[in-house]
């Protein structure tokens, strides 16, 4: 898959003039406007970033993000249906989907995993042709990982990804055979991510470092300990200079990579509430956060965080405190939930 072109390159400078004046695009799964609030679980760009995918309760949903109707979407209704039936089984409704990730070298291939225990592959299609017509996706494979599944992470050769289970257990999965191949229970981990190589993991605890373990041997390396309460998320930068972590003390910690030493730290005057998400721009410049289920404690506005000043680049005005957040994997569009009525893009 050849890489897509990127956008052109902004200056801090220049970044709040460009997107002050940018008004957010709705997804909405509701024909008529509606004041509810769609409690999104997460959100993925697929490679190229021309599809978007979000979990919601037990469904799955896939978007064109150049066409912000339903119509035009893929919806993976009860996706991870109970008792163990199969997808599309009539009559049996859907465990809560708690994850989903796009594969980052196919473009189609999305995972998920959920309360059923299950990690499943997805080939999705969404067509942008001027017909309207919503696409299908087909699950492909699965792997049962046992207890409820709670968050994944794709290796960035997309062979591979890391699937958590809520008991802390850790299953490394060869999506090419969709079994699993070592499990590991210590500590507790919220989250884990791949740095850029591929060559280490990133693992978020209750304690508060977050110890990095060499892949695929998972011997401890290092451990980031800037964080007096649990961390949530940390995130390679695309440029690798950084590692950003998010804690539950409000606070966003930088590490360089050279000596993992913490360089500063990003907060912003509203911002009093777990840091549970995390997204760099295509170009590492910019970092956003949300809260996740932590948001309802938060604090309305999405702050564009500057990565080597710190600075509060540009405010995003929101109804409420963000949930999830996602950055366009080319491209200055920043995709993020929290706001009434579902799904929200903003950005060039």
């Amino acid at each position: 898959m050849a890489p897509p072109p990127r956008s052109r390159v902004l200056k801090k400078a220049d970044f709040q003039q460009v997107f002050k004046s940018l008004k957010p695009t709705l997804f909405s799964e509701n024909v008529k406007p509606t004041a509810l609030i769609q409690k999104i679980s997460s959100i993925s760009w697929s490679a190229t970033g021309t599809l978007l995918a979000t979990s919601t309760s037990a469904n799955i949903r896939v978007w064109n993000p150049e066409r912000a109707s339903v119509k035009t979407s893929i919806e993976l209704r009860n996706a991870h249906p109970k008792t163990g039936a199969a997808f599309g089984t009539n009559g049996v409704s859907g465990d809560v989907v708690e994850k989903v990730a796009f594969c980052p070298v196919q473009e189609n291939l999305l995972a998920s995993t959920g309360h059923d225990g299950l990690v499943r592959l997805w080939d999705v299609r969404v067509p942008g042709g001027t017909a309207g017509v919503g696409g299908k996706g087909t699950a492909v494979a699965d792997c049962r990982v046992g207890k409820e599944g709670y968050h994944l992470a794709w290796h960035p050769d997309g062979n591979e990804l890391l699937a958590g289970r809520r008991d802390d257990s850790i299953y490394s999965i060869d999506v090419r055979q969709a079994t699993e191949r070592i499990s590991r229970a210590k500590d507790v981990y919220y989250n884990l991510s791949f740095s850029n190589s591929g060559r280490e993991v990133f693992a978020t605890t209750d304690r508060g470092p977050v110890k990095i373990f060499g892949y695929p041997s998972m011997d401890h390396i290092h451990s980031l300990a800037g964080h007096p309460a649990t961390t949530y998320v940390a995130k390679h930068s695309p440029s690798g200079a950084y590692i950003a972590v998010g804690s539950a003390d409000s606070t966003i910690s930088l590490w360089d990579t050279v000596n993992f030493l913490c360089t500063h730290t990003l907060n912003a005057p509203n911002q009093f509430t777990s840091i549970k998400d995390l997204s760099f721009s295509f170009d590492g410049q910019f970092l956003v956060a949300g809260s996740g289920d932590a948001a309802r404690d938060g604090s309305a506005g999405l702050n564009i965080f500057c990565v080597e000043t710190g600075e509060v680049a540009h405010t995003i005005d929101t109804a409420n405190c963000p949930t999830y957040v996602a950055w366009h994997p080319t491209r200055y569009l920043l995709a993020y939930g929290g706001d009434p009525g579902g799904l929200r893009t903003v950005g060039l």
